[in-house]
């Protein structure tokens, strides 16, 4: 007990990390304002808490790497419960005999239980982080960043385990001096009791024990503190932000872009339609970029970092996050936000760079200087290579969102530089002036159903399902099958359904994840409107489209479009658990089914195409190990990456359809007319066309049924 020492230990380090806390504070508050939550929604309220409770407390993604997973669940539960063991010890420093007010008063059943808890996770937490010990100094993933840093983190926390047990051993033997004997394993302290007795076959002194004593108690007091003072400038700041950034997570329906307001007056106002600098990024972008762990489990499952693509989701974030620490000085002077100064540093930032013309060599480097976050601190190539398939945001275990950002320093580049891949115009002409991105006449949309008797929406207004059949299927001579077996089973089970024919446009996905949000909007207006007066608001929307599906459920309600949409597998599904479909023909086959990223990841339907697959005789189901439904590698087709050239040979396409292959399957099944597409190119590249068959489900169904 030493009360000065102790009262100067807690002033001094508490300061110091109030200090670094308000200009980590000063630094969010620069971001731009965005809307996350009302407290005068119960409801939401409640969401946001279960979120909080399942993906923070209850560490839901952890397991998905089971012994890293495992080891920090440990780190993370030991810390909760060491927390108290610190707020008592830092009393202890002021009273000796601090015990919470008689709450853990010794040979209590409330102590007791605390004891046996604390000493249990001590050497929870030793072994979990000596499992990290163990991967940064001999297994050294290539996901994970290795750094002196982290070493010194965990020597920290091994450190301030072996302190406190050290302490309480210490303790244990110092009460039993005068009757050694009396020392025994006791179930409350199992841990330090064992240290006790090993301690006290050395026969120490009592003063050899006092010093062990205060040398474990001052210890853990301490390093404590140092290890509090050392997180808002390291990447395991995220022990103080993970919490608050799942719990401040977008409400809207999973990888939903919100909408942009006001184009035009942005426009005419000079506003940002997206990320231009630093500066307008929003607060939960930067606590984003805060809260990341630098673990890589986005880029180890990023299809475009798998085929040696620029991007990397973990070096983007790291390099945004260092780009904003480094402009901290432009952006909160003296640790207050000077308006001018801001101002300042955007005329500077909107200024381009003079690099001869030519990007940055790098994908990523810092600047302490204002710049356009592109090319200034990332390649072009960086925000072009993405597909929006979010496997970067399935994996992040603190739910950091990488799509959207990639998505607005598109929208800025295309919308505001007219910088943007080449291939790309004639697709985006084509949707506004076409309605679909192969620039084929309207006339032709509904001609793949000429001899199948297709009713329009026009002929029969009471029509209770509209068949949304997308601009893939109406158009691209692969999909119309896929189209025209969907239509044969929707006959077959006698569905009341009709198309809208010409009058369907594209839904605008394509430019929309490109960044065109200008195409994007003009689309779903006319759609909205073309579906409101057909009175879809009161009919079932069916698609085969996960993209089409993803952008009528999800996205269409920003524009007044409220529809029930529902993807061909649910529906189709329904029809054969309702024996209006009934597979009877037996199809031989082993069939590999493929997760589409708009379905799958985007829309948690993964069960329906496997459970229709499984209901027809004669298919043997495989899966692809360790790559399966919301782990499903991307195909290569989303986020307008069907209407661009890949920035290098080793497509993605390429590298699904291989793993597709090695399951040893001779049907490959999927329920996206793009996936199919993208599959069938695969087997081109690897001589497999003729051997292996690339079918949508619905397809595979319609060889059974009829």
């Amino acid at each position: 007990m030493n009360p000065p020492v102790m009262a100067l230990l807690l002033i001094l380090s508490l300061a110091i990390f109030s200090y670094s806390a308000a200009r980590r504070w000063a630094l969010l508050r620069v971001g731009t304002a965005e809307p996350r939550f009302s407290v005068r929604s119960l409801a939401e309220l409640s969401k946001r808490l279960r979120l909080t409770l399942v993906y923070g407390f209850g560490q839901k993604k952890m397991p998905t790497y089971p012994v890293a997973g495992i080891a920090h669940t440990f780190i993370f539960f030991g810390f909760l419960v060491l927390l108290l063991r610190s707020v008592m010890l830092w009393g202890r420093g002021f009273d000796g005999d601090f015990d919470f007010w008689g709450l853990l008063a010794q040979g209590s059943w409330a102590a007791s239980g605390y004891s046996l808890t604390k000493d249990v996770f001590s050497v929870l937490v030793m072994l979990g982080a000596m499992v990290f010990v163990y991967y940064r100094v001999f297994s050294r993933p290539k996901r994970m960043t290795l750094s002196a840093e982290g070493l010194v983190i965990l020597f920290i926390i091994i450190t301030m385990m072996l302190a406190d047990l050290l302490y309480d051993a210490s303790s244990i033997v110092l009460d039993a001096h005068a009757d050694p004997r009396s020392l025994a394993l006791r179930y409350c302290e199992p841990a330090s009791s064992l240290l006790a007795m090993g301690l006290a076959k050395l026969k120490l002194s009592p003063i050899a024990l006092h010093i062990l004593q205060h040398t474990g108690f001052w210890w853990h007091a301490s390093f404590v503190l140092i290890f509090l003072n050392l997180l808002p400038y390291s990447k395991h700041f995220h022990v103080i932000t993970a919490l608050p950034n799942v719990f401040a997570a977008s409400d809207l329906p999973r990888g939903t872009l919100p909408i942009v307001s006001d184009l035009e007056g942005r426009v005419e106002r000079e506003e940002p339609l997206g990320f231009r600098t630093i500066s307008d990024l929003s607060w939960k972008d930067m606590l984003d970029l805060y809260t990341c762990t630098e673990c890589g489990r986005c880029t180890e499952h990023c299809p475009a970092s798998l085929t040696d693509k620029k991007l990397s989701p973990k070096h983007l974030t790291v390099a945004l996050r260092d780009h904003l620490y480094d402009s901290e000085a432009h952006l909160v002077p003296d640790g207050l936000v000077a308006l001018e100064d801001l101002n300042t540093f955007n005329a500077v930032a909107q200024t381009p760079l003079k690099i001869g013309g030519d990007p940055p060599p790098n994908a990523y480097f810092r600047s302490a200087v204002p710049v356009k976050l592109v090319p200034g601190i990332l390649h072009p190539d960086v925000i072009w290579a993405c597909t929006t398939c979010r496997a970067c945001e399935q994996e992040c275990p603190v739910n950091i969102s990488y799509v959207d950002k990639i998505v607005k320093l598109r929208r800025e580049k295309l919308l505001v530089d007219a910088e943007f891949p080449t291939e790309l115009q004639k697709p985006f002409t084509a949707i506004e002036t076409q309605g679909n991105p192969w620039n084929l006449s309207k006339r032709d949309r509904p001609r793949w159903a000429d001899d199948l008797d297709v009713p329009l929406i026009s002929d029969r207004p009471d029509a209770r399902i509209v068949y949304w059949v997308g601009c893939a299927a109406s158009y691209d001579e692969r999909a119309k099958k896929i189209a025209r077996a969907t239509v044969k089973l929707l006959k077959h089970a006698a569905v009341d359904f009709a198309i809208l024919g010409e009058k369907e446009r594209c839904t605008g996905d394509p430019a929309r994840r490109a960044g065109n949000e200008y195409v994007f909007q003009n689309q779903a207006q006319a759609n909205v409107q073309t579906l409101t007066e057909s009175g879809a608001q009161r009919k079932t929307l069916l698609t085969a489209c996960p993209h089409c599906f993803n952008t009528l459920k999800n996205e269409y309600p920003a524009f007044g479009g409220h529809f029930s949409v529902v993807h061909h597998t649910d529906f189709l599904l329904e029809l054969v658990m309702q024996k209006k479909l009934i597979p009877k023909k037996r199809v031989s086959a082993t069939v590999a089914f493929h997760d589409s990223c708009y379905l799958g990841r985007y829309n948690d339907i993964y069960e329906s195409p496997r459970q229709i697959l499984a209901s027809i005789p004669g298919i043997e189901l495989r899966e692809v190990p360790d790559w399966n439904r919301e782990r499903g590698l991307c195909c290569g087709a989303g986020g307008a990456q069907m209407f661009m050239e890949e920035q290098n040979d080793n497509r993605v396409n390429n590298k699904r359809t291989l793993q597709l292959l090695e399951t040893g399957a001779n049907t490959i099944a999927t329920a996206c007319p793009f996936c199919v597409t993208m599959i069938q190119d695969g087997l081109k590249a690897a001589d497999k066309e003729e051997a292996i068959a690339s079918l949508d489900v619905a397809e595979v169904l319609e060889r059974s049924v009829l």
